[in-house]
């Protein structure tokens, strides 16, 4: 394989301001042949590529348990509902202001993990604190 003019550019520009017609023809000329060669290969050697048997076999291993996933992290967060502000209004926010969503009261809350809808559920209270119930999975394509 040649060495390209252009292999340590930081050197080449501190050399030499300048890369010459001609190593530039070089490169487009070597390129050009490696495309060529690929793509007009007649190798007598190819043989198509043949898929092993992916049916389910006896395995020695025993399956693996959920156990594994017991110490992966995730972002859960319940929507209640949205609303849009004016940051001035945002400002002017102090504790035990009302703020109105785009739900009512009693509508089923948004559950997403890592950033996707996953779920719908209920919000309830129980033992004084506040929980939610899923009531809908949801599939992967919202």
């Amino acid at each position: 394989m040649s060495e390209s003019p252009l292999k340590d550019e930081p050197q080449a520009a501190a050399d030499d301001q300048q890369v010459s017609p001609h190593d530039i023809e070089k490169l487009i000329s070597e390129a050009q042949a490696g495309i060529d060669q690929a793509a007009g290969s007649d190798d007598a050697n190819a043989q198509p590529f043949q898929l092993n048997n992916l049916e389910a076999g006896e395995s020695s291993e025993p399956p693996h348990s959920m156990d594994l996933l017991g110490d992966v992290e995730l972002d859960l967060r319940i929507e209640l509902g949205r609303t849009q502000m004016r940051l001035e209004e945002v400002l002017r926010l102090r504790s035990g202001a009302v703020v109105a969503l785009d739900k009512l009261a009693g509508d089923p809350v948004d559950i997403y993990v890592n950033g996707r809808l996953i779920a719908r559920g209920e919000v309830l209270v129980m033992n004084d604190n506040f929980c939610v119930r899923v009531t809908e999975l949801l599939g992967g394509s919202e």
